[in-house]
C-alpha cells in the first residue's frame, strides 16, 4: 500500500471513455479564449437555450465550426445541453419558448435516467449550453466540442463563452453576449 492509502480502479463506462476522448481532443486542438458578461441573477435553464438559440441566428460565426482550414456557419440553431451522462439537444432552439425547451429538456432528462435516451436525441447539435447556476457555480468556463466554433456556460453570476478563435473573433464574442442578454428579455416568447 502506498502513502495514497488503497487505491480503487474503476474502468469507465463506453460513454465516459468516448467524453474523455472528446475532452482531450478539444483542448489540444482547438484555440480557445473566454468572454463572460455578468448579471445579478442567472436565467433559468430554458430561457438560456432559447436565448442561445436566438443568439446563435444574430452572430453565425458562433454557430458555426472551423473544419479543414474552412469556416462552416449552420443554419439551424441546435443547441446541445450538457447533463451527467449526455448532451440532448434542442433543435431549432431559436424559435421555442423557455417552457418548451425545459419541457425537451426535462424529457431527456428522465429518458437518460431511464436508460432509454438515444443517441439521435444527443445528434445535430451546433453549439454546446451547459448550466450550472442551480447548483452555486459563480462563473465556470466549458469545453467547445469538436466541430463547434463555441459554447456556453452558465453559472449563477456570469455567461462565458469559449469560443474557438480560428473562427470566432472577440468582436463576435461581444455581439453574441449582447444578442444573448437582448434574447433573455423576450425569452418566453417566440
Amino acid at each position: 500500500m502506498s502513502a495514497k492509502g488503497a487505491v480503487e480502479t474503476i474502468e469507465p463506462t463506453a460513454a465516459q471513455r468516448t467524453a474523455a476522448r472528446r475532452v482531450a481532443e478539444a483542448k489540444a486542438t482547438i484555440p480557445d479564449f473566454q468572454a463572460s458578461i455578468f448579471y445579478d441573477n442567472a436565467p433559468p435553464l430554458g430561457a438560456a437555450i432559447v436565448a442561445a438559440g436566438r443568439a446563435l441566428k444574430a452572430v453565425a460565426a458562433v454557430n458555426g465550426a472551423y473544419v479543414d482550414a474552412k469556416f462552416q456557419h449552420y443554419e439551424a440553431a441546435n443547441v446541445g445541453v450538457v447533463l451527467a451522462g449526455a448532451t440532448p439537444v434542442v433543435l431549432d432552439a431559436d424559435g421555442k419558448t423557455a417552457e418548451a425547451a425545459d419541457a425537451e429538456i426535462a424529457a431527456a432528462r428522465a429518458a437518460l435516467e431511464a436508460g432509454t435516451l438515444t443517441a439521435a436525441a444527443s445528434a445535430n447539435a451546433t453549439f454546446t449550453l451547459s448550466h450550472l447556476a442551480a447548483d452555486g457555480i459563480d462563473t465556470y468556463t466549458s469545453i467547445i466540442v469538436p466541430g463547434h466554433a463555441a459554447s456556453l456556460a452558465i453559472g449563477a453570476r456570469a455567461a462565458t463563452l469559449s469560443a474557438d478563435a480560428r473562427i470566432v473573433t472577440p468582436q463576435d464574442a461581444a455581439a453574441f453576449l449582447k444578442a444573448l442578454v437582448a434574447a433573455l428579455d423576450g425569452a418566453t416568447a417566440v
